[in-house]
């Protein structure tokens, strides 16, 4: 059975991940934003790090295994990060850099299979099916794995290996931290069984309570279920929940994933008017960092969404929450025609209003191939020459000197905690 020892580099599972029909891989990066952190600060080594935005009001996007010790977490309100962990470390988040280094890592898992399937900046599936006469024994793969993202980045991964993806993802988890885990077929039911059901994707607080009412909190528990029984409990989800249950997870990995949509956002230390300035700069500051790096990833969106947290509370910790888009004629990847777009949402919205969080959005994405700029216009055509060229050296000033080097409009805003995940 498989067993994970903190800070081994590498940790061989009973069953060593040898089925012939497929060896997925799931690679998680350790505290992924705080450890980026830490590697371009190294004085912020050994210290609680935590990742998020500066407004009390905000959430914790990362924190390091320092951090977690005083029991902050994800997603954890900051305040309360705050009191958990008064000697923290509370570093604003840089999405420039994480999604720069992402692409790293990216490029490590491609050089050891093309069908690589990320599901955020700083974790991906990756099929090791057949790449045996390669990279060796799946075991063998996952180890060189771990030691090129090392040698590539300075950062760590945890690594599962499975037959199937859900058992890949829970043994990476599980490895944590600086860990790999492997498993094979033979040993799959052993090693879910005595697991608590909520390890199983799909299994949020509302389900996983009607579970226990039903006397279901083990995996084993479920998948000795009848399926027309766990039908009538939970509807069609429940013979699914068994079929994971019983270590059957036909998903493949997916090569030609695509990212739907980015988002930056964040929640203002105090309430903000509608039309005042300190709105604006945020919103400025939000367009530009979707600008950078929606050219980064050589991407356009043609749709821009506004989306605004009204103060006005509505009980139970919840608020009103606002959303409006607008299409545009061509699609784009320069954060002052995404602003240009907010610009007018905004008009649109929330007048009179107080606003408690606000984000922008880019989806409806195309791939960026080089312009073609107007013949029959000139002066559009120069003037999307300059913004491209403009944008460019942008970029370049920011890749060397930060996000606060130089910016547009209205400047030095409080910027987004990153969201963890992206679409």
């Amino acid at each position: 059975m498989p067993r994970a020892e903190d800070g081994d580099r590498a940790e061989l599972a009973s069953g060593g991940a040898r089925d012939s029909r497929r060896v997925i891989a799931h690679a998680d990066m350790d505290a992924f934003y705080a450890s980026v952190e830490m590697l371009d600060n190294p004085e912020l080594r050994g210290r609680p790090v935590i990742v998020g935005g500066g407004s009390n009001r905000g959430v914790v996007s990362s924190a390091s295994y320092e951090a977690r010790h005083f029991g902050v977490r994800s997603a954890m309100p900051t305040v309360e990060a705050r009191r958990l962990c008064p000697e923290g470390v509370f570093v604003r988040g840089r999405m420039d850099r994480y999604a720069e280094i992402s692409r790293r890592i990216r490029e490590i898992f491609l050089s050891f299979s093309p069908i690589v399937e990320p599901l955020s900046l700083d974790e991906a599936f990756i099929d090791l099916t057949g790449t045996e006469r390669l990279l060796g024994e799946p075991l063998e793969a996952a180890r060189a794995l771990k030691r090129r993202v090392l040698e590539g980045t300075g950062l760590v991964a945890s690594i599962g290996v499975a037959p199937v993806k859900m058992a890949a993802k829970i043994l990476s988890d599980m490895s944590k931290p600086d860990g790999l885990l492997a498993i094979g077929p033979e040993h799959l039911r052993e090693f879910l069984d005595p697991l608590p059901v909520e390890r199983l994707w799909g299994v949020g607080s509302v389900t996983l309570e009607r579970m226990h009412r039903a006397g279901i909190r083990l995996i084993g528990d479920l998948a000795r279920r009848d399926a027309g029984e766990l039908r009538s409990l939970f509807g069609s989800f429940g013979p699914q929940l068994r079929e994971l249950a019983l270590g059957r997870d036909p998903r493949p990995v997916i090569a030609d994933w695509e990212r739907k949509s980015y988002g930056e956002e964040n929640t203002f230390e105090r309430d903000l008017e509608a039309g005042s300035d300190e709105l604006a700069r945020a919103l400025i500051a939000h367009a530009e960092a979707l600008g950078r790096r929606l050219r980064a990833d050589r991407v356009a969106a043609r749709t821009i969404t506004l989306k605004l947290k009204l103060a006005r509370p509505l009980g139970g910790g919840r608020y009103p929450l606002l959303t409006r888009s607008l299409s545009l004629d061509a699609p784009t990847d320069d954060g002052a025609a995404i602003m240009r777009a907010v610009r007018s949402l905004l008009a649109r919205a929330a007048n009179g209003e107080k606003i408690r969080l606000a984000g922008v959005q880019a989806h409806n994405l195309e791939r960026s191939d080089p312009r073609q700029l107007g013949l029959f216009d000139p002066a559009a055509a120069n003037s999307a020459a300059r913004n491209v060229r403009l944008n460019r050296a942008l970029d370049a000033v920011t890749r060397r000197f930060g996000e606060d080097a130089v910016t547009r409009g209205l400047a030095h805003a409080e910027r987004a905690a990153p969201t963890h995940r992206i679409k």
